[in-house]
């Protein structure tokens, strides 16, 4: 009998190769597209005429909005070259450390949000479901493989005595 976790098939692993992924990927690429084309054109002319509070905070939200985008879209560019053989799994390790996939949330309660675009709000509301789906899949396709629980020659109640006659000497 083998140990515990050894013959295990990574579904997130798989997931990540998978047209599931192929769709994520292109639906992250495709909002940056969309985001740098609204914040180029019909967003530059929204924010001129915004109140100033809702000035200021277009400004800020519109750099998370693209620091978020970025993040997310180097993640998926390494996971991309991953799953092509560009990269190594320690490679991507590497070079994932780098990326930032959470803490840009958004204060939805900060003065002049109601004032902000509407079409500016919804691409912050699509990037953050995205950023959400993407920490996921990223939490379970790198998360630290468990060590095994019980040696392949002991059962589970064995190990638990072997543990307290350690602990407390054989009496």
């Amino acid at each position: 009998m083998s140990e515990l976790g050894l013959n295990t098939i990574s579904f997130a692993g798989r997931a990540a190769a998978s047209s599931q992924f192929k769709a994520l990927y292109s639906e992250g690429m495709s909002l940056v597209e969309e985001t740098a084309a609204y914040l180029d054109g019909q967003g530059r002319t929204a924010s001129k005429v915004l109140p100033r509070m809702a000035s200021v905070l277009y400004a800020a939200e519109s750099m998370r909005l693209t620091t978020r985008l970025m993040q997310m879209a180097s993640w998926l560019l390494l996971q991309r070259a991953v799953n092509n053989g560009e990269m190594s799994r320690d490679q991507v390790l590497a070079e994932k450390n780098k990326v930032r996939l959470d803490g840009f949330n958004v204060d939805r309660n900060a003065p002049g949000w109601g004032d902000l675009p509407e079409s500016f709000r919804h691409l912050i509301e699509r990037s953050l479901r995205l950023q959400n789906r993407v920490a996921l899949l990223d939490r379970e396709i790198y998360r630290p493989a468990e060590a095994p629980i019980v040696p392949d020659n002991q059962n589970s109640v064995q190990a638990q005595l072997s543990l307290l006659q350690t602990a407390f000497g054989n009496t």
